[in-house]
């Protein structure tokens, strides 16, 4: 039985050039997300704030924002803050798609213990969200790009089907639907041509808590690519045989993780908006880079600090950290 073996990955550092002069002069394709938008109450051991905007697609929004065109699919309610709006137009984020209802945006709630192991949901109130029912313009069916953010994997085939020959679609899951909603699912991560998940959602949905084996066994459920998040261990990209292990950017003070995963896929899609998907080591870095700004500040606050500049700077570093672990 062949062995699957680590990838001697040495990351083209050409692709994080640290000034403007050496960047690259190419039109990103747009990225169309869909995902929840919501209100959050958060409470860490940095302190609590409520009403903070949020949820998986604003989130994935505005970090990929910094690389990309992104088209948002959502839902709100006629609470929604101005300031979302607001938000979104600074970050020229399309929200033609983003509907709009009487009633109340989906709120959550939820607290960080000490050292940030684990999360307790304090409370879910879906409001309009729970009717959500998403519907594409003619543009953005056109999108080639699309990133199926972690929402009801229902929603998640209904968007797939509306968009016209799309040639890349990324996902995104949790352990509520591996729970509730196993059958539909499946079908996403037939669906997916890549798939993002974290470590203990992957040994809960294949079974098996060795995560070689359990990407080999996600990657033939059908996308060509899975990775696995691990937190503060790094994430590891799984493409057939070979597993590549990208580390975390270190010496980052975590204020408030919520957010993490959906700015890692903002920044690894980004990557692919700009340079294409021969090398997607690379883009789990710049996703990598992009996710550590996040947790530095309540809600947005950290990624809204983020800039091209400061990105690449990091995702150079993790990328030479992880050239030296080679030799």
């Amino acid at each position: 039985m062949n062995q699957i073996s680590p990838r001697q990955t040495t990351i083209k550092l050409a692709f994080f050039p640290t000034t403007r002069l050496n960047w690259p002069v190419v039109i990103p394709k747009p990225i169309l997300a869909v995902g929840s938008i919501a209100l959050d109450t958060i409470e860490t051991p940095a302190g609590r704030r409520e009403n903070l905007l949020g949820g998986s697609a604003t989130f994935f929004a505005v970090a990929t924002s910094l690389f990309a065109p992104v088209r948002l699919v959502g839902l709100v309610g006629d609470d929604f803050p101005q300031a979302g709006w607001d938000l979104f137009r600074e970050r020229s984020i399309d929200t033609r798609d983003v509907q709009t209802l009487a009633g109340s945006t989906f709120r959550w709630g939820g607290r960080y213990p000490a050292g940030f192991n684990g999360r307790e949901t304090l409370f879910t109130e879906l409001g309009v969200f729970e009717g959500f029912q998403p519907l594409l313009s003619a543009t953005n069916r056109r999108t080639e790009i699309i990133y199926l953010g972690n929402i009801q994997p229902s929603l998640q085939l209904e968007l797939a089907k509306q968009v016209d020959d799309a040639s890349l679609i990324v996902s995104d899951t949790m352990n509520l639907w591996i729970d509730t909603a196993r059958q539909d699912l499946d079908k996403v991560l037939a669906a997916s041509d890549i798939f993002l998940i974290n470590d203990e959602e992957a040994e809960q949905l294949t079974g098996n808590p060795d995560l070689d084996a359990a990407a080999a066994i996600l990657l033939a459920a059908g996308p060509r690519a899975v990775i696995i998040k691990m937190g503060s261990r790094g994430s590891m990209l799984a493409q057939g045989r070979e597993r590549t292990r990208v580390p975390i950017f270190p010496g980052v003070e975590v204020i408030d993780p919520t957010g993490a995963g959906d700015t890692f896929a903002g920044g690894f899609l980004g990557h692919i908006a700009v340079h294409g998907r021969d090398d997607l080591a690379a883009a789990v870095v710049q996703g990598t880079a992009v996710a550590s700004f996040a947790v530095e500040g309540f809600g947005l606050d950290g990624i809204r600090k983020a800039t091209l500049e400061k990105v690449v700077v990091r995702a150079a570093a993790i990328a030479k950290a992880m050239a030296a672990s080679l030799n």
